[in-house]
């Protein structure tokens, strides 16, 4: 059979004689085959060079914000710049009552006297709070209120007061004044000066560190009081003289200077120091289950500072023997006991900055004789002074600030330690643990410089020199530079 008449098997290709061979299906294998990819282009990347860390120094501060940014009524300035311009119109309001009572002149002369005491009470004051300064807005708000805001509810209660007792108690004019100085002047003064101190207690807790916050912000408050109250008084006892034509050493202006301006210009903080020891006991206090009896502190203070008040009112009124007799056996002492606490509270604040921040040198954030350094007031002016004089006021800045810092890291640690309420303890220590960070560079040494001791301890010269022991002639005293690092020759401190 010839190829064109053989039938089709189905297995010859077209233009193939021969038919094909059947094979088995192939067995698939697995072959790697190279897998083609993307060429990727070479970048370039430039050689980092090593760029040392700026240091920050006092004239470029950190730029730090912890506080979120708020609407207009709720910025801190507007609220300040508000509550000020309040206290400024109430202290308007009553120069313009008291010069419309007493008469221009006196009033020049009585705001001329009453402002003598002024600087020294101030004075002893900031002196008190100047381990732990707080803010200047809590001290001119306190003064402020004392001298606007509680002088002016004064007036009106005191003379609302006064018309009460006239007609609940039958009596004479000068019995009726008694009364009203003694149960009346107290309750209202005493109230409108602690209610500076009430207002700072709930929205600047914050600042009631210990004893010693409590005293200044009350007696700051009690001082602007007695100094627009002696304006009242020495103004109108000058207006009498005047229209009497008293001489000096017999006029009442005398007296009234005598008394209120030399001998008891400590009466008025005196009083009200009681109500800011209370609220201070009550910020510091142990939390305990029983929150209402922190309360308690703060209403004790205030009885006491009313009747404290109300008794001296009362023995002022009488005789002059018995007069000096109460203030040399009550109102001396009970001065005595309360600069007392004051100075005992201020050295304990010292104490609690030697003893609380060894944790923060244990762990590396301070030097090890630092914290005793922080605790000495010496070593700290000694530091500042000294960064001053060497390296300028910002410098300077920059060491108080650091100094600032760590002692009301201090106190927050002391507060946690004795278990107060501290909600926000992290976030406050890591704020202030940076500040201290931030300005370790110059603090640091300046601290460590003052705290060393700038003589030799005494040795008794040597019997025979060169034998044992110094010479027997004293060597020069090296000089001592503010710090390692920076020497200046020629210069001592």
């Amino acid at each position: 059979m010839s190829a064109a008449t053989r039938p089709s098997t189905g297995t010859e290709l077209p233009g193939r004689t021969e038919p094909l061979k059947q094979t088995e299906p192939p067995v698939e294998t697995q072959v790697d085959l190279p897998v083609e990819r993307p060429v990727e282009t070479p970048v370039e990347t430039p050689v980092e060079t090593p760029v040392e860390r700026p240091v920050e120094t006092p004239e470029s501060p950190p730029h730090w914000h912890y506080i979120p940014r708020r609407t207009f009524w709720e910025s801190k300035g507007v609220r300040t710049g508000a509550l000020f311009t309040a206290l400024a119109l109430c202290g308007v309001i009553i120069l313009a009552l008291v010069r419309q009572h007493i008469g221009t002149e006196p009033f020049l002369v009585g705001l001329l006297l009453a402002i003598l005491p002024v600087p020294l009470l101030l004075w002893a004051f900031l002196w008190l709070d100047h381990v732990a300064p707080g803010p200047w807005r809590n001290v001119v708000f306190a003064i402020a209120w004392g001298a606007c805001a509680a002088t002016l509810v004064a007036i009106f209660a005191n003379e609302y007061g006064q018309k009460l007792v006239s007609s609940a108690f039958s009596g004479t004019p000068s019995q009726s004044d008694h009364w009203g100085a003694m149960f009346v002047a107290p309750l209202v003064e005493e109230t409108a000066k602690g209610t500076a101190v009430l207002l700072l207690f709930v929205f600047r807790r914050r600042c009631f560190e210990s004893i010693v916050d409590g005293i200044v912000l009350s007696g700051l408050a009690a001082t602007g009081f007695a100094f627009t109250e002696n304006i009242l008084y020495l103004g109108t006892a000058v207006g009498e003289d005047r229209d009497l034509g008293s001489s000096v050493l017999g006029s009442t202006t005398l007296a009234t200077f005598f008394v209120r301006v030399l001998m008891t210009p400590f009466a008025h903080p005196l009083f009200t120091s009681m109500t800011g020891i209370g609220f201070a006991i009550a910020a510091t206090a142990r939390p305990g289950r029983k929150w209402r009896w922190r309360w308690v502190p703060p209403l004790v203070g205030w009885l006491l500072a009313m009747v404290l008040h109300g008794s001296w009112n009362g023995f002022s009124l009488t005789s002059p023997g018995t007069f000096l007799t109460i203030y040399l056996a009550v109102m001396l002492p009970a001065c005595g006991l309360v600069v007392w606490l004051a100075i005992w509270a201020r050295s304990n604040e010292l104490r609690t900055i030697r003893t609380h921040l060894t944790v923060y040198a244990a762990a590396g954030w301070l030097a090890l004789p630092e914290p005793s350094a922080l605790g000495s007031m010496s070593v700290r002016a000694t530091a500042r002074r000294e960064t001053r004089r060497f390296y300028g006021e910002a410098a300077a800045r920059a060491v108080r600030d650091y100094i600032g810092f760590a002692t009301h890291l201090a106190f927050l640690r002391a507060a946690a330690t004795r278990g107060a309420p501290t909600a926000d303890f992290a976030a406050r220590e890591a704020e202030l643990l940076h500040h201290l960070w931030s300005r370790k560079s110059w603090a640091q040494p300046a601290l460590l410089s003052a705290s060393r001791p700038t003589r030799s301890p005494y040795l008794p010269p040597s019997p025979r020199p060169g034998q044992w022991g110094p010479a027997a002639s004293p060597a020069p005293r090296p000089a001592v530079y503010p710090w390692a690092g920076a020497p200046r020759e020629g210069k001592h401190p």
